[in-house]
């Protein structure tokens, strides 16, 4: 009787054993939902993961529960090209949409063609900047607002969605693309900042101007910090924390001088954290070149599909998510295109460059003969031009200016100078010159390193018959656009 006894125990425990791996098993080959958060001219080096100075303890969690990426590079610092590169996993040669609110050629697909298919939805809520709809089909989930906190209204139509996709028996790529980091400055709280204890750049002046847009800056970035603490805390009452993969995202630097409009690192680099309990490692660092255009064949691969690298010129990353430490790319490409932009519209001054794990190469065909600029530097330009300032309030650079004139500084001048100015080549070496000042292109030492960069930019471009970025910038300026004088 005791042995039967035992018997049906050992069977009764052995069921138990096999049906909860079973399920085990089920939950673990379950598809992972996905959800982007997209902040809005973020620069990577003012989030707290890389020892910025913004006041971000969701993003620090996120890091230390995932992976931090830490040279990824976007192929052009503008929002439109940048998010078109980021859905599409096409460079911006591909789709087209190199200028600022430019956009892709209708034959482009994006993250909804490759993910539908595998069973998810996948929905965009706040800000678009992409097109044409037939290239970005999301499911369009409503516009959030940007002169007042959006974080309420964000986090309930992302929860009505997350509700929707489990109803639907349906995994979710949900994309959370705020106004947060963006100009005007008009959300979060200023007051947590002290501008005067701010490290600024070496490339910048110091003015209370300057001061004071970085902390109504840092305010917005600290308010989309909480947004994503918000979402995660989301995901966690919604029951579905365990299999969704959060991936942050700063989008490109911010506008302040020499990031955002420029090919320098502050510009193209984006700080991208990512985390997947029980998939990612926690608290890894990857230092290796990612694309931007590496996410949609990354996360391809995270649900389970199947990547044709034919479709795409990113490549995934996904094994190196996964704790892998692999090479993808031995070189990140980028582009600005200085026409169609806010009283820079019919301006020719591209610029191409190209980097490696440690150096930058810049190329401006049209140095010497234009200048760049834009929206943010109009101010200054127009004020050097006439030798005077206006009653205009100041910009920042505007605030540069007035500064330069008063010190009549060396140093000043300078920087003021290089505001829109550029050499035709630029080498820098980012482990000992990280903010790229000091053009190291004419040092005798550096001739192979010149010589290998300029052979594979002049390759790239010639693949993409962007031979003459002069002509190919004229090809994008609008046919309304005024002809310059």
């Amino acid at each position: 009787m005791k042995t039967t006894l035992k018997l049906k125990i050992s069977l009764s425990f052995i069921l138990s054993f096999v049906l909860s791996t079973t399920l085990s098993a089920q939950e673990n080959d379950q598809k992972p939902n996905i959800l982007i958060l997209i902040g809005d001219d973020i620069d990577r080096d003012t989030l707290g993961p890389w020892g910025g100075q913004a006041i971000t303890p969701h993003l620090d969690q996120l890091a230390m529960d995932g992976i931090r990426l830490d040279k990824v590079y976007a192929n052009v610092a503008m929002c439109a090209p940048f998010r078109q590169e980021l859905y599409s996993g096409r460079s911006v040669w591909r789709t087209r949409a190199m200028p600022n609110h430019s956009r892709s050629k209708p034959e482009t697909k994006s993250l909804p063609h490759y993910l539908r298919p595998l069973g998810y939805k996948v929905g965009l809520v706040g800000k678009s900047h992409v097109g044409p709809k037939e290239a970005y089909p999301f499911d369009r989930l409503g516009e959030i607002p940007k002169r007042q906190n959006a974080n309420p209204k964000a986090l309930a139509l992302s929860r009505k969605y997350v509700q929707s996709a489990r109803e639907a028996n349906q995994s979710f790529c949900l994309v959370i693309a705020a106004h947060d980091g963006h100009s005007p400055y008009t959300t979060g709280d200023p007051s947590q900042y002290d501008p005067a204890k701010f490290v600024l750049p070496k490339d910048s002046i110091d003015t209370p101007n300057y001061r004071e847009n970085l902390a109504k800056h840092f305010a917005e970035v600290t308010n989309l910090d909480a947004l994503l603490g918000d979402l995660r805390k989301m995901l966690k009452e919604e029951k579905v924390d365990q299999n969704t993969l959060v991936l942050f995202c700063s989008e490109q630097g911010n506008a302040f001088p020499f990031s955002k409009w420029t090919c320098f690192d502050d510009g193209l680099s984006s700080g991208i954290v990512a985390a997947l309990p029980g998939v990612i490692p926690a608290g890894k660092k990857l230092d290796q070149l990612v694309w931007i255009s590496d996410f949609v064949p990354t996360l391809i691969e995270a649900a389970g599909g199947t990547v044709s690298e034919k479709d795409f010129d990113g490549r995934s990353q996904w094994s190196n998510f996964n704790g892998d430490n692999n090479v993808v790319h031995n070189y990140a490409y980028g582009a600005f295109t200085n026409c169609n932009i806010i009283a820079n519209r019919d301006r020719i001054f591209p610029i191409r460059s190209i980097r490696d794990k440690r150096y930058t190469l810049i190329w401006s065909p049209r140095a010497g003969e234009d200048i760049t600029s834009n929206t943010t530097l109009t101010q200054a330009l127009n004020w050097i031009h006439a030798g005077e300032r206006t009653p205009n309030p100041p910009t920042t650079t505007g605030s540069w200016l007035l500064r330069s004139w008063e010190t009549k500084s060396k140093t000043h001048a300078i920087i003021i100078k290089r505001l829109h100015h550029r050499p035709e080549w630029a080498l820098y070496d980012r482990n000992s010159d990280p903010e790229e000042l000091t053009n190291l292109v004419d040092d005798p030492k550096l001739k192979p390193v010149l010589s290998k960069l300029k052979g594979e930019l002049k390759n790239w471009l010639k693949k993409w018959d962007d031979e003459d970025p002069v002509k190919t910038e004229k090809g994008f300026v609008k046919k309304n656009s005024r002809k310059k004088k």
